[in-house]
């Protein structure tokens, strides 16, 4: 559904200027100029009163219905403190999510300014990015080389530009500064806008691109009036002034397509939420009403589009939350051994039960992986979980050749069929050889006999030696022989 955002629909408009302070939200207006001045046609006459409604010029002026000449226009107060700049605020709000649609138009009844910043912002005026920056010289006012919109392309449609094509002073139809959003959705749907359906695709996957044609508040900063000469006239300062007869915003409430209807509910646009959101942009999901998580909807297909109402928790969460630094919403608390955005994954642990729909409660199995032979408890999405060296199988609970199993898989040491114990040694669980008394060693591959003092020449045989090592045992000195082979 598309709106045009005039003076009846938006919830606040304010101009902000020295002489016309704001007192408790309203705009007070001051008396415009009574001096004819020389070279603009557009102005105030010696009936221009402000305290008489008949002959004011307040701001509600720039959003009435035109249907009659002269136009009626805001004026603001003149350049009368120079050289102090005449700077001018114009700030409009609709207390809610707005998508822009077509080419803002504003129309001066002044010249247009020398310098003028449009911004935006995303959060009710709480922070603000410049839109398109307005300059008769762009590099001496804002240290920007001037550009046009022709100038950009699908990749740079982002750029914030200076342009000097609105700037000049009052020649013929110089009285209109447009932002051009057309011409920016025209670097996707084709220069007549054919193809809204490449528009669209680009908006519903490009969250920046979106953004871009999004505000909740917009505001017009006038810094210098049009001069229309090389130097100020500090003799007739009252000629410098803005004034203004229109003001054009055209967009749609921003409903994330879950709403038909935008209405006015206490003087602020509100969307008529549907398929049980609800919020200022029917952004979230209503209470109770979380069996499937929020999803903002498509553009596509063209006209209507989709609400997107069938994403959902797949029965393994009543309850959805919206983040809104991510600007998404996940399913929280979900049951079935199931984690993830849309519960469409599996805990730590599990794995995805090949057999099973996503709905079903025993779609996720636990993976049950050996703690001794397994790394960690943890599997892959066949069930297969990750073995420790020496371990194998499915669950980390078989040993490879050349290993046993003993508190896990240990590489072995002996093997009775390859007879690696040696001197008639004995293997032991594949972990240790039991060794004759004559023998010891890993292997049994080493006599006693060395370790007592050396062996006599002949199969193991020992001479006896002239002395004995000595072990004294209860006060008494002993020689201790191991063995003797006769």
């Amino acid at each position: 559904f598309w709106v045009a955002l005039n003076s009846q629909q938006s919830s606040y408009l304010c101009v902000h200027q020295p002489c016309s302070p704001l007192v408790s939200n309203q705009c007070v207006d001051e008396p415009c100029v009574v001096l004819l001045p020389q070279g603009n046609p557009y102005m105030c006459n010696n009936e221009c009163d402000a305290s008489t409604p008949e002959l004011a010029h307040p701001p509600e002026l720039m959003f009435d219905f035109e249907g009659r000449h002269p136009s009626t226009f805001w004026q603001s107060a003149t350049w009368k403190e120079y050289p102090k700049p005449l700077q001018v605020n114009i700030t409009l709000s609709w207390s809610k999510t707005i998508e822009l649609t077509d080419n803002i138009v504003i129309t001066f009844e002044s010249g247009r300014p020398d310098q003028m910043i449009l911004e935006k912002s995303l959060d009710y005026g709480r922070t603000w990015q410049p839109y398109q920056y307005y300059a008769t010289d762009c590099l001496d006012a804002f240290h920007m080389d001037p550009k046009s919109v022709k100038d950009l392309s699908q990749h740079t449609v982002l750029e914030i530009i200076c342009t000097e094509e609105y700037s000049t002073g009052y020649t013929t139809n110089s009285k209109i500064i447009h932002f051009e959003i057309k011409d920016r959705f025209a670097f996707f749907a084709g220069p007549r806008l054919r193809n809204m359906a490449s528009l669209y695709g680009q908006l519903d996957t490009t969250k920046k691109l979106r953004d871009f044609f999004t505000v909740t508040d917009l505001r017009i900063r006038l810094l210098r009036p049009a001069v229309g000469e090389i130097f100020v006239d500090e003799l007739h300062l009252a000629r410098y002034f803005y004034a203004i007869s229109d003001i054009k915003v055209r967009g749609r409430c921003k409903c994330n397509l879950h709403a038909t209807v935008c209405v006015y509910d206490n003087s602020k646009l509100s969307c008529e939420c549907e398929h049980n959101t609800t919020g200022p942009d029917c952004g979230k999901c209503k209470k109770n009403y979380q069996g499937r998580p929020w999803s903002p909807g498509s553009y596509l297909p063209i006209p209507k589009g989709t609400a997107n109402t069938y994403c959902e928790c797949f029965g393994h969460s009543n309850r959805c939350s919206y983040i809104d630094l991510l600007n998404t919403v996940i399913c929280v608390s979900c049951k079935h051994n199931t984690r993830g955005q849309h519960c469409e994954l599996c805990r730590l642990g599990f794995f995805r039960n090949a057999s099973a729909q996503l709905d079903d409660e025993n779609v996720c199995i636990e993976c049950y992986c050996n703690p001794l032979g397994s790394i960690h408890d943890r599997c892959n999405g066949s069930g297969f979980c990750e073995c420790k060296t020496g371990t194998t199988g499915p669950k980390c609970d078989e040993c490879l050749p050349g290993n046993s199993w003993h508190y896990g898989c240990q590489p072995n040491v002996c093997d009775n069929e390859l007879l690696h114990c040696q001197n008639g040694g004995t293997c032991h669980n594949n972990a240790r050889c039991l060794c004759p008394a004559a023998y010891t060693g890993i292997l049994c591959e080493k006599p006693r006999c060395q370790e007592a003092g050396g062996c006599a020449s002949g199969a193991g045989q020992r001479a006896p030696p002239r002395g004995c090592p000595a072990l004294l045992l209860l006060g008494k000195k002993m020689c201790i022989y191991p063995f003797v082979f006769k």
